[in-house]
């Protein structure tokens, strides 16, 4: 037989992960300690992830991992011993209070302190991603549950000790933190600077969002729950899928109502007829651009600052007057009300006229014509939920009987993703999608070239690897999509993107001829060590690239309709 490869080997173990969830998904339930639960931590170990760093490492806690993954689940969800998968928000009315995580656009809700329910509302990549975090949760509490006991089956003193700490009420003094951690570090088998820069970053999140529990109470749960479950198998972790859950899987159930409630929402304004364009980004670049500039002028805050760049990353901290000025100008907000968990903002460009852009962007707006561009500015959608958006934002407008096509100008992708030849910080533009676990690989006519940027930051052009998982992605596979794909760069969207811009095609909804662009900005380098997306936000970092980015796109989009 064949010796398979090591990035042939990681490709299976993802597509064995892929089916075991898709089977899960349809029996209804499994326990992660149990058969098919240790199935997948077999499959998760086979892999060993980028972003889970020492995860197969038995001697030590993965710590950055677990900051990541709680940074992505409900608070207490180390402590839960039910947790229950659905499609249907039903708590209206209830005492149940909905809790969404620091770093992830998820809604879930505390039944009590062993229970929880998550409400599945973005697809399969949704499912796939809390069942990765789950097995990797699974797999670290293992490891701090062979910390308890000594070699005579006695608690040892240091869970003793952090027992005392997590029972304890009041703050620690300042030698009983640092004593505390010392004693965790030794549970954690980790340097005592790193335990203490894992607390540190959680006690944060902790104090101003209330994410999580904090180091403590976390590694203490995990452990405590380990334990429990070995003295009896009711105690074990059960994770549920509704039977509703999986017939709205493809069937684009949150999609419908979501491009419906906005098609409705821009026939109300009177704009469905104008040139329409659409924009996939985050919800402050494209309003900070066109309208930040004005609207310090207009409270005249000081305007020293003459480059762009620097300019607009001192807006962080003025969002609601610049809010309040492009809603004054042109800018509608449509917040989510079909649980698709995606907002979007329309922008009337022909309100424009007087909104005084700066200097540094190099174009003027339109305004004032009946043909001036409508943009559409869409939130991030996760993964496969791409598809199920765009594909039900580009059918046909219907009321009444008659039914009209949109008219489209272009269809604009900004977003973050992983860099394979470069540095974070960098420019990405896809020359192509390349569909992980799939045959569905899309070639982009990309209306975005090098030559379109300043110069100023690195800008690569190639492939794009459309991933299942970020944390499904180890160096083998990765360094498959660079060699054999030549793939400058891997994200969640753009093919499925992609997919549907192809179907509206094929089915007359589009013209071919629609405008299409893809760009990124690399968040993390996942090919280099201790600058995965794990290592944290990219803070200042992240500003240029994600400006330089827009400002490409509305030169495109204004630069077309000015000329």
């Amino acid at each position: 037989m064949q010796e398979l490869t090591k990035s042939q080997r990681a490709r299976l173990a993802i597509r064995e992960f892929k089916v075991i969830t898709d089977s899960l998904a349809i029996r209804g339930f499994y326990r992660p300690s149990g058969r098919l639960g240790k199935a997948l931590e077999g499959c998760l170990r086979d892999l060993s992830p980028e972003i889970y760093g020492s995860m197969n490492d038995s001697r030590v806690v993965e710590l950055k991992g677990l900051e990541y993954v709680i940074d992505r689940l409900p608070q207490g969800i180390e402590a839960s011993t039910k947790i229950i998968l659905t499609d249907e928000d039903q708590f209206d009315g209830t005492p149940f209070k909905a809790i969404e995580p620091l770093k992830r656009r998820r809604t879930s809700y505390r039944i009590n302190n062993r229970e929880l329910c998550f409400i599945i509302s973005r697809g399969i990549s949704e499912i796939y991603d809390i069942i990765t975090h789950m097995a990797f949760l699974n797999i670290e509490a293992k490891k701090i549950y062979k910390r308890i006991q000594d070699d005579y089956g006695n608690p040892r003193m240091e869970w003793k000790e952090l027992e005392r700490v997590v029972n304890k009420k009041g703050k620690l003094s300042v030698s009983d933190l640092d004593s505390a951690l010392w004693n965790l570090s030794i549970i954690l088998g980790r340097p005592y600077h790193e335990t203490r820069a894992s607390y540190e970053s959680l006690e944060k999140n902790r104090k101003e969002k209330k994410s999580n529990n904090g180091l403590f109470s976390l590694i203490y749960s995990l452990g405590q729950r380990m334990e429990n479950e070995h003295r009896s198998k009711d105690e074990a972790l059960v994770i549920y899928f509704t039977p509703s859950l999986m017939k709205i899987i493809g069937h684009h159930h949150y999609g419908k109502i979501w491009a419906t409630d906005i098609k409705e929402r821009l026939f109300e304004l009177g704009l469905l007829g104008r040139p329409f364009h659409i924009v996939s980004a985050n919800l402050h670049s494209v309003v900070n651009l066109l309208y930040g500039y004005s609207a310090m002028a207009a409270g005249k805050k000081s305007l020293d600052d003459k480059e762009l760049y620097r300019f607009l990353g001192g807006l962080r901290e003025r969002k609601e007057a610049v809010m309040v000025h492009a809603e004054a100008n042109g800018m509608v907000s449509l917040p989510d009300r079909s649980g698709a968990n995606i907002d979007c903002q329309v922008i009337d460009t022909s309100m424009l006229d007087g909104v005084a852009l700066h200097p540094g962007l190099g174009f003027v707006p339109g305004g004032g014509s009946g043909d001036s561009p409508v943009i559409l500015v869409m939130d991030y959608a996760f993964g496969a939920q791409a598809f199920e958006l765009l594909e039900n934002l580009l059918k046909p407008w219907s009321s009444k009987n008659e039914t009209s096509l949109l008219n489209l100008g272009s269809i604009s992708i900004m977003g973050k993703a992983g860099i394979l030849s470069g540095e974070t910080g960098d420019i990405m533009l896809a020359t192509a999608h390349v569909c992980e676990g799939t045959s569905d690989n899309y070639i982009v006519e990309n209306d975005l070239v090098p030559e379109d940027f300043d110069g100023e930051i690195a800008v690569h052009k190639g492939p794009m690897a459309t991933v299942l998982g970020t944390s499904l992605q180890n160096r083998d596979v990765l360094e498959m999509f660079r060699s054999d794909w030549r793939a400058v760069g891997l994200e969640m969207e753009g093919g499925h993107y992609q997919k549907a811009i192809s179907a509206a095609i094929i089915k007359g909804f589009i013209s071919k001829d629609t405008r299409t662009r893809y760009a990124y900005y690399a968040s993390d380098n996942p090919l280099m060590t201790g600058n995965t997306l794990a290592a944290g936000a990219m803070g200042e970092e992240g500003v240029k690239p994600t400006y330089m980015i827009t400002k490409v796109i509305l030169q495109k989009i204004l630069g077309a309709a000015l000329s």
